[in-house]
């Protein structure tokens, strides 16, 4: 958590500095060590249902801190994410099937795809704005899960299986079954739990990394005013660009290995626009969108929040739009926008403050004494 000090400027001189650090830092970061080394131990100390929704929660944070990188700080909001995650997946899945590749170097060739794909899609949709932006993503979406519904090698419409037992070909599955004593299909959930947790780091990782570096001031001055950035040299269409293609490369990734652990694939379960889309945008409002905490906090409200109501049919539902609507109205910064306010406590602290400077000496006697 080091701070910044402006050397080249003239405020440097006599004392001023930038810095991100605050009084919680210190103890943030141990904490985050802390729930990191948790994480990684879980395996070992939890069942196979309970590391399945641990897997769960961490691809939906990776997917809503892809998200609110895109809507939280470039100002992009857009509603067709589930185009990345389901080419992402599909190609993954046709990498294994077709050419019988390994799984990793499978779904790494996901989020490329992902991301060659977001290319072409920023073409058309970077000249909307707006809602007319966010029905362009969608109906992008709508496109690509067509045409991929028309693949016959891989089900068509009905969608298709992996091979038996190509999870179990992950590295590492065999060693960590024979070290540890434990069946190869619980290794295989233990190494894609472990690939996820390494994931979700990685994301939020690099998310805080660019917003406490120059590009992410950029990126903040695009979404906040895109003529005051273009007139002090930031060039807008570029920066969102760079963000939307990263976006769609983690989302592409996140796909591609939910749908190696789900080991089935089909159109309309790949591209559900309530799945990857809605719920994403859900956890990121409730939590705190514009925030790398709000993800987070967001992503467990809603795990809470499903395996209460989820019996309950369309009230699950009914009780998220809700919800999602009184944070709105009452709370518009998020769950953890409204704690950080009222505490102060930031875990990754990304806002700069000034502080130092000279030091002004009054004197006796007044003005003119």
């Amino acid at each position: 958590m080091a701070h910044e000090t402006l050397s080249s400027s003239p405020a440097a001189s006599i004392g001023w500095t930038v810095t991100t650090r605050n009084r919680t830092s210190s103890v943030s970061a141990l904490l985050v060590a802390a729930v990191l080394a948790a994480g990684i131990a879980a395996p070992f100390f939890v069942g196979r249902a309970a590391l399945q929704d641990l897997f769960f929660i961490l691809t939906m944070l990776t997917l809503a801190q892809s998200w609110n990188l895109l809507a939280g700080y470039a100002g992009l909001v857009s509603v067709g994410q589930q185009a990345f995650v389901g080419f992402g997946a599909y190609m993954m899945t046709a990498c294994v099937i077709l050419s019988g590749m390994n799984p990793v170097i499978a779904i790494l060739l996901g989020g490329l795809a992902a991301m060659a794909l977001s290319v072409p899609t920023a073409f058309f949709v970077f000249r909307l704005h707006g809602a007319y932006f966010a029905i362009g993503t969608w109906v992008i979406a709508e496109v690509v899960r067509l045409i991929l519904a028309q693949w016959k090698a891989l089900g068509g419409g009905t969608g298709t299986s992996l091979p038996s037992g190509v999870t179990r070909e992950l590295p590492g599955v065999h060693l960590v079954a024979e070290w540890f004593g434990v069946r190869p299909a619980q290794a295989a959930d233990m190494v894609c739990y472990w690939l996820a947790i390494f994931l979700a780091c990685a994301t939020i990782g690099a998310a805080y990394r660019l917003l406490r570096s120059k590009q992410g001031l950029g990126l903040a001055a695009v979404r906040d005013n895109r003529e005051a950035a273009r007139s002090v040299g930031i060039d807008p269409n570029r920066v969102k660009f760079a963000v939307y293609l990263a976006a769609a490369f983690v989302t592409g990734l996140t796909g591609a290995l939910i749908y190696l652990q789900k080991a089935r694939i089909s159109p309309d379960a790949a591209f559900s626009v309530t799945d990857w889309t809605a719920y994403v945008i859900f956890i990121v409002v409730i939590g705190g969108i514009g925030t790398i905490e709000g993800p987070i906090v967001g992503v467990i409200v809603f795990f809470i929040l499903q395996n209460l109501f989820a019996d309950y049919g369309s009230w699950y539902l009914l009780v998220l739009g809700f919800l999602g609507i009184a944070i709105m109205l009452f709370a518009p910064r998020g769950l953890w926008g409204l704690f950080a306010e009222r505490t102060g406590l930031q875990l990754f602290p990304v806002r700069r403050i000034l502080s130092g400077g000279p030091s002004i000496k009054s004197t006796k006697g007044g003005p003119h004494g």
